[in-house]
């Protein structure tokens, strides 16, 4: 939990380096917390209806406001993950490329950090 509070301090913290443990905690405690927002505006009833294509496609409001709120945070941390492993955050790109693009980044993703310090900034490990 402290390194999910620890990406939400640093907001909109575009610079240094992400452990991989901090990058995937963010991650899995986000995806909990949203999972639950999702079935919670199910249950409530507060969702509206998109593009009006029947009755799966409606978005909840309380999911929403989450994920927006968490938007910049999760590009923060993400950019800052790149920075890790020695790559620039315009990296973040080719997840545009169809199949090979998401594969790649998540094998940046899952890479062991840069030994030592980079041009982002020391090894957050050796910290």
């Amino acid at each position: 939990m402290n390194y999910y509070i620890k990406v939400l301090k640093q907001y909109a913290d575009f610079d240094g380096r992400a452990r991989r443990k901090e990058y995937w905690i963010y991650n899995i405690i986000n995806s909990i917390i949203g999972g639950l927002l999702f079935f919670l505006d199910r249950i409530l009833g507060t969702t509206i209806d998109i593009l009006d294509l029947g009755e799966g496609n409606s978005l909840g409001i309380l999911y929403l406001v989450y994920a927006l709120l968490v938007f910049i945070p999760g590009l923060a941390v993400a950019v800052r993950r790149l920075h890790d492993v020695g790559k620039s955050g315009w990296m973040l790109l080719i997840a545009l490329i169809p199949l090979i693009g998401p594969i790649w980044l998540l094998v940046l993703y899952l890479s062991n950090s840069n030994p030592g310090e980079n041009k982002y900034g020391p090894n957050p490990k050796e910290v």
